[in-house]
């Protein structure tokens, strides 16, 4: 008999890492979220899940457990925001006492409670080697005090077909002290931006289409000039210098280069540009380099809609997550 494994996605957002897990067979049990907009976005997408808008420090034990409702858990998911490690040094704290990734701890705090058999945390890459390596060796602490063997590797989405170049701090941790899979790479061709979004129709600055979330971005009339010197895979070196704006930041004022996969997806993509059109990618552009199919709609305002897309799990590599989780269950 093959039972579906049960999962719950703490921190769940738009619901990336949930629809990888549903796609690879995973029953959902509840999500939390804080965001009313990423809510909105899961409960439309996902009509048969559960989740809650709730601050996950305001839940106790007893509201957990209702929660679990008797179910057997066999994964806890989700990315827990963490700021402490985000800038150099940890200013005399250590990672799990900085009062700023209280969020870590609510995490812990809920498998602990829940005991599920696995465990995958997602974060940003320089997670593995901040502070000397010394955060992660706490974070693997902090699972192997309530009972986990945990692993940590930092894998590239674009391995796992997904079209862009993200690079994330995954942890996989389980109760039967086994060394923990990672899913394998699939693909040894990555797909490129033009290979993902080029079907779509084009649009002009401030152009709408029929397609959910293909809505181009109103640009000034300053910014498209700026935009027009820039050729395929170019940066802003090519805008005349009398133009060319202040900013040093290297990711801003650079065109996709068409032949490769994206640039890592974030919740402000406002001046990163089209490979062939003169504007910034539509919220559904950036839905597909994050391997969301055009049926996954994303609600609230544009601003809104992007910084959902950005903080998403790209479900492909969710999916791939997932079927190492299973394979670890045989």
């Amino acid at each position: 008999m093959n039972t579906k494994l049960n999962f719950v996605d703490l921190f769940a957002g738009a619901g990336g890492l949930s629809k990888g897990f549903t796609m690879a067979g995973f029953n959902q049990v509840f999500a939390i979220d804080i965001n009313k907009d990423a809510c909105n976005t899961y409960k439309h997408n996902f009509p048969k899940h559960f989740i809650l808008q709730q601050n996950i420090c305001q839940l106790n034990t007893k509201d957990i457990k209702k929660l679990v409702n008797g179910k057997k858990i066999d994964v806890i998911i989700g990315g827990p925001p963490c700021q402490g490690f985000s800038i150099a040094g940890n200013i005399g704290r250590n990672f799990v006492n900085d009062p700023r990734n209280y969020l870590f701890k609510e995490f812990v705090r809920v498998v602990s409670i829940v005991k599920p058999k696995f465990v995958v945390l997602e974060n940003v890459a320089r997670l593995n080697v901040h502070n000397n390596g010394k955060t992660k060796k706490e974070i693997i602490k902090s699972f192997k005090d309530i009972g986990y063997s945990v692993d940590c590797k930092v894998l590239c989405s674009a391995d796992y077909g997904v079209p862009q170049v993200r690079n994330r701090f995954i942890l996989i941790g389980n109760k039967f002290n086994k060394k923990n899979k990672f899913p394998k790479t699939k693909h040894s061709k990555t797909i490129t931006i033009k290979e993902a979004i080029d079907d779509l129709p084009k649009l002009k600055s401030g152009e709408d289409s029929k397609i959910p979330n293909h809505k181009a971005m109103n640009h000034k009339s300053k910014m498209l000039e700026k935009m027009s010197y820039i050729t395929d895979g170019g940066n802003r070196n090519q805008i005349p210098s009398i133009k060319r704006p202040l900013t040093g930041d290297s990711r801003k004022y650079i065109r996709y280069n068409s032949l490769k996969p994206a640039v890592c997806v974030t919740g402000d993509m406002r001046k990163i540009f089209h490979y062939s059109q003169n504007r910034a990618l539509t919220v559904r552009e950036l839905a597909r380099l994050q391997s969301f199919n055009d049926d996954f709609v994303f609600l609230g305002n544009s601003i809104s809609q992007q910084q959902q897309v950005g903080d998403a799990v790209p479900p492909l590599f969710a999916k791939a997550i997932a079927e190492a989780i299973k394979e670890m269950n045989k």
